[in-house]
């Protein structure tokens, strides 16, 4: 730590990016960046959603699971690698394969001295047009941990986690002091600015909701650009870019273009964690109670 800093106010980097189909060097680029966001001072860096190649799951095609590699592999060496040279913990969206014919979503928290700290399995799987995960990825099955950092307790959802408060709370309550959310989320069809827009706030607000009702940071890590795989019909998808921070109080504390790619580090002063629970204690007045069902699919 550097001399004089404040050890509650911990810089996150966020790293968004294209994706192209070499694999060498989409990796390359993203540890250029997380390069260029430890030169800036981040001490945390968080990647979009399975950063290493175009998203895969625009369609049903068995010959993508080959782009899946254990953990740890090549890809978590190379994190690894970087981070205990740079002193810096890194959060990585992988395509996991656990076995033959079992795959997962994951994500990795590799530590300041290049120690895998953690993995997290997506616990939600999507299914929808241009989405095809549910033919990919196996449901996680480690629940929702909060690994220690050098730097902080992270929780470590991913993209279609971001609509289910019940995944922000149960990684706040293992003691996550920000939620970062590897993303690979835009739009699917051509239905106006109008909807666009309705469809980007909505994502936007669902996160600023759970830093608030949580009393923690939340960090979300989107692609960016048009990505159609080569022989599929239709447009593609249009990442909409957006990375951002939101506080304790939800506020926007950056937030990153639409259409470019972009480095942001952006200071998050873990102490106001304290100070918003004090004014706002939600996690006190739970009526933990009265919530059994909640492990309802729906009250009759």
């Amino acid at each position: 730590m550097a001399e004089g800093r404040d050890p509650n106010v911990v810089p996150i980097g966020l790293v968004q990016h294209r994706c192209g189909e070499d694999r060498e060097a989409n990796l390359g680029r993203t540890l250029s960046a997380i390069e260029d966001a430890a030169t800036r001072g981040a001490q945390i860096v968080c990647l979009q959603e399975l950063f290493g190649a175009p998203y895969p799951c625009q369609s049903e095609d068995p010959a993508r699971f080959d782009l899946a590699e254990p953990i740890p592999g090549p890809t978590t060496e190379a994190l690894a690698k970087v981070a205990a040279a740079r002193e810096i913990a890194i959060v990585g969206s992988l395509f996991e394969r656990r076995a033959a014919g079992v795959y997962h979503n994951s994500a990795v928290v590799i530590d300041a001295d290049g120690r895998l700290a953690g993995i997290y399995r997506k616990m939600h799987i999507p299914d929808d047009p241009l989405y095809y995960e549910k033919f990919y990825f196996t449901p996680g099955d480690l629940g929702f941990p909060a690994p220690a950092t050098r730097y902080a307790r992270v929780g470590t959802l991913v993209c279609w986690d971001q609509w289910f408060p019940e995944a922000a709370r149960l990684s706040a309550l293992a003691g996550a002091q920000i939620l970062f959310y590897p993303t690979a989320i835009g739009w699917q069809f051509d239905e106006g600015p109008g909807v666009d827009a309705a469809q980007h706030d909505a994502w936007e607000t669902a996160q600023r909701a759970h830093a608030i009702a949580n009393g923690v940071f939340v960090v979300a890590v989107n692609r960016t650009g048009h990505e159609h795989l080569a022989g599929e019909p239709g447009g593609g998808i249009r990442f909409w870019g957006q990375s951002f921070v939101a506080d304790p109080m939800g506020r926007v504390l950056a937030r990153a273009a639409a259409d470019e790619e972009e480095t942001l580090v952006v200071s998050c002063d873990l102490g106001l964690i304290e100070r918003t629970r004090r004014d706002w204690p939600f996690l006190r007045d739970r009526r933990i109670d009265a919530y059994a069902d909640l492990g309802k699919r729906l009250v009759d």
